[in-house]
């Protein structure tokens, strides 16, 4: 597949590649509910003493993925609604892995690997890896039709490999060969950047000779790194049944650290950043970590609004959310506007970047720009301009599809493939009608799962 469209977005407050470690909480506030995940079965009771690595909640709509709690302390689950709470938190032992505690369930067929893929669960490893084209979990006794190990992620305000890679190389490379036991014959693709970084070129040599890890080169414009599109350009034949795996580098790090170690995986590299932000970085922290303590004296004066991912396609983090959630990649803070500008949407401007250079920001170079909440204008029909075209890696047609949609015929949308959105947001990001293409499409994409779901046996 020939890749096409795509656009990096030039925005103020990208971390740097620094990583702070946070200070030891005093009380974790972990929700129970993420973007994919809803640990909505809790294994703990009120009052009760828990290690570290113990399950507090399972989500039993998705393999009984566990949360793990991050530290020891004592479970608070009236605190707060939907978190569990653990207070007087303290580093003590992690709870020991009992390599024969309920696996009578793994297939026999499996063996030895049904043995590991059960333990990568219990750790909460099992987590990290993804279907390359939904994004949601996996089943850890399935068959993946290959598997796609991505390196890199250019969305901005989302941790970067390189930076979660930092000294812990050869723990990557490890936790490769560890994945290459867990499969029989399915090739792993390893996702690189084309940039002549000294990184990639240790990476390149270290997996030299394995012949079940491809090198593929990605070049750095957003969202090529989207591993749904990698599935494209790879020619890639996944089936419902046979799903192709995707695992960022903090997995393969989680991986090597649950087999070799045999140690939970608690703890994760975030990034932190936006306009909003004074010092942008990335943090080590652990699900749980009360965001108001996270974000206590990095956030500029005003009024801001948090955004859990990236600046294109992370959702708010609103009030009731208290804690880091256990998928959350990195947290996007932007000034809230609270008085509207006159005539916004068509001063003339250097300080603003505009797609269709409109602005007098086109005469510039490359420049980063201040990005806040305002739309600079409000909602209008769509004008049929064609730049969600030109910038959509899918190759499919937003303009043409929002028309069907907005009329209500979701065949129409469906023959036209809104399936192939990867949900990128870039559509949303250079309409200059204000349109949020990318929320339309990812509900249609719902409705048309739905109505196939309950649809009739053709007799």
């Amino acid at each position: 597949m020939k890749l096409a469209g795509g656009y990096n977005v030039s925005i103020k407050g990208r971390p740097s590649n620094d990583v702070e470690v946070l200070p030891e909480p005093q009380v974790l506030q972990l929700p129970l509910q993420s973007r994919f995940l809803n640990f909505s079965n809790v294994r703990v009771e009120e009052g009760q003493h828990v290690r570290l690595g113990e399950v507090l909640a399972k989500d039993p709509d998705h393999f009984a993925i566990p949360l793990l709690a991050p530290r020891a302390g004592t479970v608070r689950l009236a605190a707060a609604e939907n978190h569990i709470v653990l207070e007087d938190v303290s580093r003590a032992d992690h709870e020991p892995y009992d390599s024969f505690e309920e696996t009578e369930h793994i297939p026999e067929n499996l063996g030895s690997v049904g043995i590991k893929r059960y333990k990568l669960l219990q750790l909460g490893a099992w987590q990290f890896f993804r279907n390359a084209e939904t994004g949601g979990p996996v089943d850890p006794f399935g068959t993946p039709t290959a598997v796609i190990v991505s390196t890199v992620h250019f969305e901005p305000y989302v941790a970067r490999g390189d930076v979660q890679m930092q000294k812990r190389l050869r723990a990557f490379t490890r936790g490769l060969e560890h994945l290459q036991t867990l499969l029989e014959y399915q090739q792993i693709y390893l996702a690189l950047p084309e940039v002549h970084s000294s990184l990639a070129l240790k990476v390149r040599d270290m997996i030299r000779g394995y012949a079940w890890a491809k090198p593929v080169g990605i070049p750095f414009r957003y969202p090529f790194d989207s591993p749904a599109l990698l599935v494209r350009r790879l020619g890639l034949k996944p089936t419902a049944e046979n799903p192709v795996w995707a695992l960022p580098t903090e997995g393969v790090l989680a991986l090597d650290r649950a087999l070799t170690l045999s140690q939970p995986c608690t703890v994760r590299i975030v990034a932190v950043g936006g306009p909003a932000v004074r010092k942008p970085v990335h943090v080590k922290a652990m699900p749980g970590y009360p965001l108001k303590d996270l974000l206590a004296g990095r956030l500029v004066d005003g009024p801001t609004r948090t955004l859990a991912g990236g600046a294109l396609t992370g959702g708010e983090v609103t009030e009731t959310q208290l804690g880091l959630d256990t998928e959350c990649q990195g947290l996007t803070v932007l000034q809230e506007s609270t008085r509207r500008e006159l005539f916004g949407f068509m001063r003339p401007g250097s300080d603003r970047r505009s797609y269709s250079k409109c602005f007098l920001s086109s005469l510039r170079g490359q420049f980063w720009e201040s990005y806040t909440t305002a739309l600079r204008g409000e909602g209008r029909p769509c004008i049929a301009c064609g730049e969600c075209m030109s910038v959509c890696p899918a190759r499919i047609s937003p303009s043409i599809i929002h028309k069907y949609l907005y009329q209500d015929e979701l065949e129409q949308a469906q023959r036209l493939r809104v399936d192939l959105c990867v949900e990128c947001g870039l559509c949303s990001y250079v309409c200059p009608s204000k349109i949020d293409l990318r929320a339309e499409f990812i509900d249609s994409k719902q409705d048309i799962e739905r109505e196939l779901q309950t649809q009739e046996p053709s007799e």
